[in-house]
């Protein structure tokens, strides 16, 4: 099982409206790409003043699978147009569960 772990700090300006419609956009994901086994998301709650903004967690069977669902068009068409215009700083790893 590969584990998917990217975070995002969004840039200036960026508002609760944005940040809803791109839950809403992330919850289509699952729906859409069936290499997805598991799938988490959501704003920081804001515990620690240094922690990233929003983070996504993604499970797959396979490289081949994350793979696939980082070229899928639905996903690329989500991050064209919910995170790379709008996020500052971004960091991921992939690694393997189990």
């Amino acid at each position: 099982m590969i584990r998917h772990v990217v975070m995002f700090r969004w840039n200036e300006g960026v508002d609760q409206a944005h940040v809803a419609a791109t839950t809403v956009a992330f919850d289509r994901l699952p729906g859409l790409i069936a290499q997805i086994r598991s799938y988490a998301y959501g704003p920081d709650l804001g515990v620690a003043p240094t922690n990233f903004d929003y983070a996504v967690t993604g499970e797959f069977d396979s490289i081949d699978d994350f793979l696939a669902y980082r070229d899928h068009q639905d996903h690329q068409a989500l991050v064209q147009t919910f995170i790379a215009p709008h996020v500052g700083e971004r960091v991921a790893v992939q690694f393997t569960v189990g």
